[in-house]
């Protein structure tokens, strides 16, 4: 990594640290089951309890015109700063080329921070930013400092239903300059069982370059316990410039830090 991308993560584990003796947290906070940015193209709606580091890992598995692609570990860090506020690191992920000679090696890292708005009349509401660095593979890496920024949602329909999506801008860096591209999705999400949840989403990303990407996703996360979660979801491409099929899996647990 570059001395631009410790510098960020440094910052972020010295804001996490200094953040451990924030006091007492409810106990209440630890009793509500995880709730995961996975395995959905939107994030959750919701942020983690104060003083509650919550780590998010998988891999995934992308086909594209005959080439396959692995990524792992795909490991989010969410800290819980304030009852509604919570600091956001992702790990750089490593690509490796499943056999048709394409580049592999490590992704960039990003850091970032999310605050709840909500609830407002059954709808929680959130509001994600964050900045890429660069510091990943020549050949993987944007070499630019990417922001973006998310505002995922979601809305009770009945006992058993959930809908949700999110609505997201980025600016990543392409040919050394950044290319706007919208996003916007949406799901469904049935509860099968008190522990089990499975989901239907649509997903399409709308670059000033280039044609749009959109998919439809299909996935379910159950949680083990309380505190941990495993996840399996698989999507296929609707146009041509996205992806034809991926799939992939993931487990997620969350601890306390501060008593």
């Amino acid at each position: 990594m570059n001395g631009g991308t410790s510098r960020a993560r440094t910052l972020f584990l010295t804001l996490l640290l200094a953040a451990f003796p924030l006091g007492a947290q409810n106990p209440a906070d630890l009793q509500q089951p995880i709730s995961t940015d996975r395995p959905s193209v939107a994030n959750s709606s919701v942020v983690v309890p104060k003083a509650v580091l919550q780590i998010e890992n998988g891999l995934l598995i992308t086909s594209n015109d005959g080439q396959h692609i692995l990524d792992l570990p795909e490991s989010s860090l969410r800290y819980g700063l304030f009852n509604k506020t919570e600091l956001r690191l992702a790990v750089p992920n490593y690509f490796q080329d499943l056999g048709t000679g394409a580049a592999s090696g490590f992704g960039d890292i990003a850091i970032g921070a999310k605050h709840q708005l909500g609830p407002m009349r059954g709808l929680d509401l959130s509001v994600i930013f964050f900045l890429s660095l660069p510091g990943g593979a020549h050949d993987i890496s944007s070499h630019g400092y990417d922001p973006g920024l998310q505002f995922p949602w979601s809305h009770k329909l009945s006992a058993n239903w959930t809908a949700g999506g999110q609505v997201a801008f980025y600016w990543p860096t392409q040919a050394g300059e950044h290319v706007f591209t919208g996003e916007s999705t949406f799901y469904l999400v049935r509860s099968l069982a008190r522990s089990w949840d499975a989901f239907a989403e649509y997903a399409g990303d709308f670059p000033r370059r280039g044609g749009p990407r959109h998919l439809l996703h299909f996935g379910s996360a159950y949680r083990i316990a309380p505190r941990h979660q495993i996840d399996f979801h698989v999507a296929a491409g609707l146009s041509r410039a996205a992806p034809d099929v991926f799939v992939g899996a993931g487990y997620s647990f969350l601890f306390r830090l501060a008593k």
